[in-house]
């Protein structure tokens, strides 16, 4: 089983019009609420997969009814904790340009905090947990990472998605696959690569430091895989990209679905390039039509 981890999801209100006039009345041509979270992306991908998954997080009040309600119309497995305070709702306004005011989430109590930790001892051998997105602000920065050390014990796997020191901070617990861009990548050695060369050097050091597998997409150039004893190259898609929002989630939903029914990080890295870039390519996450569009174009090429 993979669960995915949305610590703090949203209803994202979306508004849609021409143009917004600052200090006047503004009419939208179309709104609507949908569930958003990285997690919840992941688990839209698994689904397009046909991979079994379970989403994990938190939900309070009437907005986190509505998402629990278009999770389940979507047929997205969840087992969420109930909390006392409500879901947060994001405003996304598409008018001459894209202007977003997110939240800052909902306060979680420490007896809910334990509520989640408990759906820990479902975990078994084999299992893979993605954890990913925004913490609310009343958890611990080390939220995550406290989470690792049982994960890890019930002899399951996690997957990270977050940058800078909070993820060196998880390196040591083995995460099966980290997915930093390469201007992340950079940050996270305080450097600038004068070549794919010197980034591939980089992205090692990340395996020494106890990573299995490390993704280094790089948009519309495509990516890089660094395993213990290669590295892999795949070119971007062709396609017109009008979305950035959940590429990311996705390329590591087709990496992780693929993993757990191949063990086989080339397969999955080319599964999980595929998904990126067909989410990237239209407005919403994809799904498995324009997944198996775009998978004739991902080829991975051995290159050390």
């Amino acid at each position: 089983m993979i669960y995915t981890v949305t610590v703090n999801p949203a209803l994202d209100y979306v508004i849609q019009l021409e143009k917004v006039e600052s200090g006047s009345v503004n009419r939208s041509n179309n709104c609507s609420f949908l569930a958003g979270g990285k997690g919840i992306n992941v688990s839209q991908i698994l689904n397009q997969l046909k991979i079994d998954n379970t989403a994990w997080g938190f939900v309070g009040g009437f907005t986190g009814k509505e998402l629990v309600r278009q999770l389940n119309q979507r047929r997205i497995v969840n087992d969420f904790v109930t909390i006392s305070d409500d879901t947060r709702v994001n405003v996304k306004v598409h008018a001459q340009a894209e202007t977003e005011i997110n939240a800052a989430g909902p306060n979680i109590t420490d007896q809910e905090i334990t509520a989640f930790k408990s759906r820990l001892s479902d975990l078994q051998k084999g299992d893979i947990v993605v954890l990913s997105g925004s913490l609310a602000p009343s958890l611990s920065v080390d939220f995550y990472q406290d989470l690792l050390p049982e994960i890890k014990n019930a002899g399951a796997e996690f997957v990270i998605d977050t940058t800078g020191q909070a993820l060196l901070d998880t390196l040591n617990y083995k995460p099966l696959v980290i997915k930093p861009n390469h201007h992340e990548l950079a940050d996270l050695f305080d450097t600038t690569f004068s070549s794919d060369q010197d980034m591939l050097e980089c992205a090692h050091k990340l395996l020494d430091m106890g990573a299995q597998n490390v993704m280094v997409s790089m948009a519309g150039k495509g990516g890089y895989l660094i395993t213990q004893d290669h590295f892999y190259h795949a070119k971007g898609a062709v396609g017109t990209a009008v979305n950035s929002v959940g590429a990311g989630d996705s390329m590591i939903a087709g990496f992780v679905g693929t993993y757990v029914k191949t063990k086989d990080p080339v397969e999955s890295f080319r599964i999980g390039m595929a998904c990126g870039a067909a989410t990237a390519f239209t407005k919403d996450i994809a799904v498995m039509s324009q997944i198996e569009a775009v998978l004739p174009q991902i080829n991975v090429e051995e290159i050390s």
